[in-house]
């Protein structure tokens, strides 16, 4: 009886080491506590950031302004109803009345909405750029902020919310695409004519 028992434990035993090592293995082979996200996200998360070096060019928020679409703003602008309105004359909610937010004061007015200090110390105005910033990452704009949005990872998504709040009690002009659009057109042309002066050196 005692050395069947002394069987049973050994083989047990035996599992048990066998299922430990297994598990370190695999934990080696497919790096499951590594630090590093992988090369290539198999889906994107809203409101998480590329890493640098394999995020795309943003286009500057006065193009994405002017192929937008405020309808679309309109529907995405749907998940941020739980925590405002943004009818003229709207009460405040969790977050503040929206009704012609675009172009005034930052962390001011909003019928003595109580904002956070860090909001507070921002200052200037919501004009479209701070707008495209605080939506893209409302933690990361303003530290320490009451909102706990993640932001919309979308930069297209985005001005289709900012033309969207412009409509509705702004209406201010938008900035000129092809101003902001320029900058980025003449780096290829100013590389072209400083390489022209080495070619022809080469040609001689």
């Amino acid at each position: 009886m005692d050395d069947r028992f002394n069987t049973i434990a050994g083989w047990t035993l035996f599992g048990g080491i066998v299922a430990l090592g297994l598990s370190s293995l695999s934990a080696h082979y497919y790096l499951a506590d590594k630090e590093n996200r992988p090369a290539k996200m198999g889906y994107t998360i809203e409101g998480v950031e590329a890493e640098a070096g394999g995020a795309a060019a943003v286009e500057p928020i006065a193009v994405r302004l002017a192929k937008g679409d405020a309808a679309k703003g309109e529907a995405t602008f749907a998940k941020c109803k739980a925590c405002h309105t943004i009818a003229q004359g709207g009460a405040n909610g969790i977050g503040p009345n929206l009704w012609g937010v675009v172009g005034e004061a930052q962390a001011a007015g909003r019928g003595g909405y109580a904002f956070s200090d860090a909001l507070k110390g921002k200052g200037g105005k919501w004009d479209f750029a701070s707008l495209d910033e605080w939506l893209t990452s409302p933690a990361k704009y303003a530290t320490g902020t009451k909102m706990s949005f993640a932001g919309l990872g979308d930069p297209q998504q985005r001005a289709d919310v900012i033309l969207y709040l412009n409509s509705q009690g702004s209406n201010l002009p938008l900035p000129a695409a092809e101003a902001a659009a320029a900058p980025a057109a003449e780096a290829p042309a100013a590389d072209a004519s400083a390489a022209a002066p080495e070619a022809s050196k080469a040609a001689e």
